[in-house]
């Protein structure tokens, strides 16, 4: 991992090996962090940040789902972001924002504990690799929408990702997919799904999965390019006979599918997925002005 100079760190931008908590910390022990993924990009007008106000939006209100007050104003918070890529001066990379409950009286409910805000950022290239991605039906399941909020990002989850993950990635594959407790698909490990059959773009509807910001984005592209989206349960079996599938995150970006398990899929990257990997490109570097409005641009 290349470090940067600095992080946003409770109102103050301090040197990378000064950003600490303490030990005993509450969401250290017991998964109660509020964060976010965002990615910045290098464009013709500089540094932009993509989608900022809504992964600020998402990260407060995954802060609301665990009680947590947080000490600063989303224009706050915002600001802070920017300031954090400026201050490092990187043309493109990763911001991690994080929200927790530090150090106090170590019990469940974390009660009068004091709230800590950090932000960071950090160079990183591409997530899932050039090739398409063979992914592996995880024996995990996607935690169940009745034992917490499945549409926010808290620290916690992602011990459910990670096994998931990790028994793919031992077994040689790139990324798990997730199923449901009813058995429908739900996501990857840190990405949202969609398939392409006939021409139709199906994609799994919220519920039991997180509300990704990449995916809200390509819906609207696909739209915009004049593609029918559908929100609908999917079973393992649509995923092997759709013409087309690709992942889609902050970190994967607009990533296509290859495998299932052992079986490969029709494409390997199809026209209407290569389409809209272009187009998302094309946005996030700043090329259409029509979507300015989702670039955050760092002077």
């Amino acid at each position: 991992m290349e470090t940067t100079d600095k992080i946003w760190f409770n109102g103050k931008l301090v040197p990378w090996s000064e950003a600490k908590v303490h030990v005993i910390n509450h969401t250290m022990h017991y998964g109660t962090g509020a964060f976010e993924g965002m990615r910045f990009y290098d464009t013709k007008k500089g540094p932009a940040i993509f989608q900022l106000d809504r992964h600020i939006d998402r990260w407060l209100y995954s802060a609301k789902c665990l009680h947590m007050k947080v000490p600063y104003s989303k224009a706050e918070l915002r600001q802070a972001t920017i300031e954090t890529v400026k201050v490092n001066k990187i043309k493109e990379g990763y911001i991690r924002p994080i929200a927790y409950y530090d150090h106090g009286p170590l019990r469940v409910n974390p009660v009068d504990l004091p709230v800590g805000v950090a932000i960071a950022c950090w160079p990183w290239g591409s997530y899932l690799g050039e090739e398409s991605a063979r992914l592996k039906v995880s024996s995990y399941i996607r935690i169940h929408p009745q034992t917490t909020y499945t549409d926010a990002k808290i620290t916690g989850h992602y011990v459910n990702a990670m096994l998931a993950v990790r028994e793919a990635t031992e077994a040689g594959y790139t990324e798990a997919l997730m199923l449901d407790y009813e058995g429908y698909v739900a996501e990857g490990s840190a990405e949202n799904i969609f398939i392409i059959k006939d021409g139709i773009i199906y994609t799994p509807p919220l519920g039991t999965i997180l509300a990704g910001i990449t995916r809200e984005s390509v819906i609207t592209l696909a739209k915009d390019l004049g593609y029918k989206v559908v929100e609908k349960k999917l079973k393992i079996k649509d995923i092997l006979e759709a013409n087309e599938c690709f992942l889609t995150g902050t970190a994967a970006e607009v990533s296509p599918v290859g495998q299932i398990d052992k079986q490969k899929l029709q494409n390997q990257l199809g026209p209407v997925t290569a389409k809209l990997k272009k187009r998302f490109e094309q946005v996030i570097c700043a090329e259409d002005e029509k979507y300015y409005k989702w670039l955050t641009f760092v002077k």
